[in-house]
C-alpha cells in the first residue's frame, strides 16, 4: 500500500509540473488564448488537490501514533514529503496573511500619510 500511495504521489506531482510549465508556455507564447488557459488551469488544480490528498493519505499513514510506521520512510517518500512541504509554503495564500494582518494596515497608512 505505502509503495502504491508513494507512487501515485510521485506521479501526481509530476504531472502537475509538465502542467504547470505548460501553462507558463502557453501563457506566454499565447497570452490570449483564454480557453486553452482556463482548461490547464483546471486541470492544474484538480491534480495539485489529488496531490495534496494523497500526501495526507501518506502523513496520517506514516505518523498514525497507534502504529509505529517511522522506519517505512524511504528515499522516495522523504522526497514527497519535502516537496509538500515545500509546495504548501509557494502555495499559501501570502496575500490573505500580509495584506490583511493589522500590522501591514498600519504600515501602509503610515506610508500614505508621509507622502
Amino acid at each position: 500500500m505505502l509503495t502504491t500511495l508513494v507512487t501515485c504521489a510521485f506521479t501526481m506531482k509530476v504531472v502537475f509540473i509538465v502542467l504547470a510549465i505548460t501553462y507558463l508556455y502557453t501563457k506566454r507564447v499565447h497570452p490570449n488564448d483564454a480557453p486553452r488557459l482556463n482548461k490547464l488551469q483546471y486541470w492544474k488544480d484538480r491534480v495539485e488537490f489529488v496531490f495534496v490528498f494523497l500526501m495526507s493519505i501518506l502523513l496520517l499513514y506514516l505518523f498514525n501514533p497507534y502504529a509505529n510506521n517511522v522506519h517505512r520512510i524511504t528515499k522516495e517518500t522523504k522526497l514527497l514529503l519535502y516537496l509538500f512541504g515545500f509546495i504548501l509554503i509557494l502555495t499559501a495564500q501570502w496575500n490573505v496573511f500580509v495584506t490583511e494582518a493589522p500590522w501591514f494596515q498600519d504600515l501602509r497608512r503610515v506610508l500614505s500619510n508621509s507622502s
